[in-house]
């Protein structure tokens, strides 16, 4: 595939002429769609420009630009939505996995947000003898975000999106965003795509997979919700009753009258009546890269929560009082693009425990994969062993992954490394996620100082600084 190319004039001091990378599959150039509309060359002002600009401002992004700042990179984080966080606020995913089981083996810069959190941050009673270890305050989270980016001084920029990566001679020299006063650039010397989706790394030409083997589905996505006035003392004292409504949602649903749901999770909310925990149940599944779809699939999950909700009102002791709080901002989505990296991670990697030479922190949580097809049934629920590294070890998160054969002054983090669709189900947690920001982010800054592209820089070195600022990695070959 070879779309017509556009180029855009940056008009500012400097600018350069630089040409538009390939359309998004989505999108057909003017000579082969009738359609079309024509946008000729124009200038695009410079609103911005950085060592490096981080696109995304999920944990990932967060992790990996104020790592760099830190390590004298002057940084700027465009992030799409009004407030910081991706998935953990927005979404309302607020559980932190950091134990091997044994031992806390993600450290660094995600202990520093745990630390910072303070009251917004709890630790599980049985740390550290499963994965997952935290669950946090998405609102108060917000808020730890902002300030550590503040205080590592990252110029943060909401409500843009990045829409257009702006390439000459296999380099990103901008990437175009569109503003309430018209598009506008924002250039750099390295780009981190921690869009998710892989947005700008996908629509600067760099090779992608999408989905499973298979059919080519992607992993299903979750409407988090939250509930008040739950009698949790009332769903106690009737524990016959969450058996029989819980048989009662299976009958339902299998009759096409009810949605569809986790069923382990499910059986959970019925016997706890828990108030203000985000509820992990409601399933989605469909392609999160095209938006029409993605709104039709927000809005039947968000009905479908007040059907369960309803339901449990007039049949589960403790529910009678019970109203949704909120819902997430957006759906939880687990899965799209995986940019093709120069290493890709796969399953054995991950149920092996495999350890590599260009480690940047370690991973540890078991193939987790959500049903494409959206019944809500997960791998997590059955806790397979064949399906998860040893009690008390863990695989190496290579840098390897977050870096493409394309472009030198790229990189990804977070969800859309490249991994094949089984490792991703396990790697795409933030935590491992912020292992990624903070190992690319440090590169970014290294190689910045040496003069090198990022490919280039010293893995002794880097493996050694990640050490020093706290990061935990063991047992590299």
């Amino acid at each position: 595939m070879n779309p017509t190319r556009r180029t855009f004039l940056l008009s500012a001091a400097g600018g350069s002429l630089g040409a538009l990378a390939p359309l998004p599959n989505s999108i057909q150039s003017a000579e082969t769609a009738p359609d079309a509309v024509s946008v000729p060359e124009r200038q695009v002002p410079v609103v911005a420009e950085a060592d490096i600009v981080v696109c995304g401002g999920g944990t990932a992004g967060i992790s990996a630009a104020c790592c760099a700042a830190r390590h004298g990179a002057k940084v700027i984080l465009l992030e799409r939505w009004p407030s910081l966080g991706g998935m953990a606020t927005n979404a309302l995913v607020n559980i932190w996995h950091t134990s091997d089981r044994t031992k806390q083996v993600i450290v660094g810069f995600v202990q520093e947000a745990i630390e910072r959190a303070g009251g917004f941050m709890h630790r599980y009673p049985d740390f550290p003898k499963r994965p997952e270890t935290h669950w946090f305050d998405p609102e108060g989270m917000r808020v730890v975000f902002w300030r550590m980016l503040q205080d590592a001084g990252v110029r943060v920029i909401c409500n843009l999106t990045a829409v257009e990566s702006v390439v000459e001679d296999g380099r990103m020299r901008a990437v175009l965003v569109d503003t309430k006063s018209g598009r506008r650039a924002v250039r750099g010397r390295i780009f981190i795509d921690a869009t998710g989706d892989g947005d700008v790394a996908a629509n600067a030409g760099v090779p992608f997979d999408y989905g499973r083997a298979s059919d080519g589905l992607v992993q299903g996505m979750t409407m988090m919700f939250c509930l008040t006035g739950a009698d949790p003392a009332a769903a106690r004292a009737h524990p016959e009753d969450a058996p029989r409504v819980f048989q009662m949602m299976q009958q339902l649903r299998d009759q096409g009258q009810f949605p569809p749901f986790n069923e382990g999770a499910a059986k959970h909310y019925l016997r706890s009546a828990a108030n203000q925990v985000p509820h992990n149940m409601v399933p989605a599944a469909g392609n999160p890269l095209d938006e029409q779809e993605l709104t039709r699939l927000s809005m039947e999950a968000r009905e479908h929560v007040y059907q369960i909700i309803e339901l449990w009102r007039k049949e589960m002791p403790g529910f009678a009082q019970a109203s949704i709080t909120h819902m997430g901002y957006s759906l939880g989505v687990r899965e799209s693009r995986r940019i093709r990296g120069l290493k890709t991670l796969d399953g054995p990697m991950v149920v092996k425990a495999v350890k590599q030479a260009d480690a940047i922190g370690h991973g540890f949580w078991m193939i987790d994969i959500h049903d494409p097809k959206g019944s809500g049934y997960t791998t997590w629920t059955d806790q397979q062993r064949a399906l998860m590294p040893p009690v008390g070890d863990s695989y190496h998160i290579p840098l390897g992954m977050c870096l493409n054969g394309q472009i030198s002054n790229l990189a990804v983090v977070g969800r859309c490394a490249s991994s094949t669709h089984e490792a991703h189900a396990s790697v795409r947690l933030q935590s491992h996620c912020m292992v990624m920001g903070q190992g690319v982010g440090t590169c970014a800054a290294l190689a910045l100082a040496a003069d090198q592209s990022l490919a280039q820089v010293d893995i002794g070195k880097l493996q050694s600084t990640l050490r020093q600022d706290g990061v935990y990695l063991e047992n590299v070959p």
